[in-house]
């Protein structure tokens, strides 16, 4: 206990912040995620007290005589707090946001199911996905697969193709009529486009490109990790106040959920008013990419270089080792940013999440943000001559030394083992 005014309890306090809210003196404040108290201010009125859901707050004397001003200011935010408390407890389930264009399934959309369902587990709450479009019914099925319990499906030639507006009022209606409690979304160009909208539509929190989801029991918050400043620490957020919580999280960070075949579920069908001369965009036509020679989110087998390679000519390496194992070359954002490869071969936070079979990194330290694009790869062997570089901690295979006596010999042993 701190010996102030108002007596904490630090291993009881949630950093829910309803006693901040409710103090009419303004006396209390969050410090990394513990309140604190400000003697000076600090009156006794006992109302956050009151309030305070764990129990972590305790009155070490007599509640001091207030006048009648006072006792009102106490009331009114003892009650306006009560209901904002009262009000996050009608909000429940866990929505998915299920990405389609022309009735192909973004796989982000199955990875967050799997992932909604342990959150879903832990609130001891319902597993829904939205589907929006027109002729998708079928894709209700496939949710149900991965998991789904619920699938709030919403079909107009409106939402046939995806367009900010359509789409943004649509999921804020359904929001407004059922409360989730968590809607999660691919952090994708749809989903970041959307999710954006929908958000402050709604006037609630959103983190994006979050690495690691959970629940703190006791509040009931999604705890929603992700890299920050540049990539060189990892934070943990939380949306104390609004709902519903709401994320985006990469493709390729998740496990994809056990597919179980003819799994039952309930649709919900529900209409919406959208008319198409409300809309202002119109799609005239889709142009689809051709002949885009780098796929390094479905790639099985990455060779990867980072600054330690020295220069674009020995990238040559890496091709060669890529060429005898049938892999796909990448590189980090050092090695991007010197000019050495294109963006589009770029892995990491800023670049593209991958999770090959194998990955190869090579002359790569490993930085949190390159790390967060790769450290889910099923083995993971790389290959550096600082033996306290990063990347080991999270390799399956670690060699120690020069890369440029190790990766001929290296490509050449495959060579000889592929020959036999």
């Amino acid at each position: 206990m701190i010996n102030v005014a108002v007596e904490i309890s630090e291993k009881k306090c949630i950093g829910c912040g309803l006693c901040v809210q409710t103090c009419p003196f303004d006396a209390l404040t969050l410090v990394d995620g513990v309140v604190q108290v400000d003697p000076d201010k600090c009156t006794n009125c006992g109302a956050c007290v009151e309030i305070c859901p764990t129990e972590a707050l305790a009155l070490d004397e007599p509640t001091k005589e207030m006048t009648n001003k006072e006792k009102e200011q106490v009331k009114e935010m003892t009650g306006t707090a009560r209901e904002m408390s009262e009000e996050l407890t009608k909000y429940k389930g866990v929505w998915v946001f299920i990405e389609q264009m022309e009735g192909k399934v973004s796989p982000v959309s199955w990875e967050l199911l799997g992932e909604g369902r342990k959150l879903a587990a832990k609130l001891n709450t319902y597993l829904a996905g939205i589907l929006l479009g027109d002729g998708v019914e079928h894709i209700a099925q496939e949710a149900f697969n991965n998991g789904a319990d619920k699938v709030y499906l919403v079909q107009s030639p409106v939402l046939k193709h995806f367009r900010t507006q359509p789409y943004m009022d649509t999921i804020i209606n359904l929001t407004k009529r059922h409360m989730p409690e968590i809607i999660l979304m691919g952090a994708t160009t749809m989903g970041r486009d959307l999710s954006g909208a929908v958000a402050t539509g709604l006037g609630t929190g959103l983190t994006a490109d979050c690495t690691e989801l959970d629940i703190e029991p006791e509040s009931r918050y999604m705890l929603q990790s992700r890299p920050a400043f540049g990539g060189n620490i990892m934070a943990t957020i939380v949306c104390r106040h609004r709902r519903p919580q709401m994320a985006t999280v990469r493709p390729r960070i998740m496990d994809m959920p056990e597919y179980k075949k003819d799994q039952q579920g309930e649709i919900i069908r529900e209409e919406t008013n959208l008319q198409e001369e409300d809309i202002a965009v119109k799609v005239i036509d889709y142009i689809k990419e051709k002949g885009k020679a780098v796929y390094l989110d479905k790639a099985e087998i990455i060779v990867a270089g980072g600054r330690g390679i020295g220069s674009k000519q020995n990238f040559k390496m890496l091709q060669e080792l890529a060429d005898t194992v049938g892999g796909t070359i990448g590189a980090s954002r050092a090695a991007v940013e010197a000019g050495w490869l294109e963006a589009e071969f770029q892995v990491g936070q800023t670049g593209t999440t991958v999770r090959p079979k194998v990955y190869f990194a090579i002359g790569i330290s490993g930085a949190i943000q390159h790390l967060v694009g790769m450290q889910t790869s099923d083995v993971i062997v790389a290959v550096n001559n600082d033996p306290d570089a990063p990347i080991f901690k999270v390799a399956t295979f670690g060699i120690q030394g020069d890369l440029f006596k190790v990766l001929p010999a290296m490509t050449e042993q495959f060579r000889k083992q592929l020959r036999q």
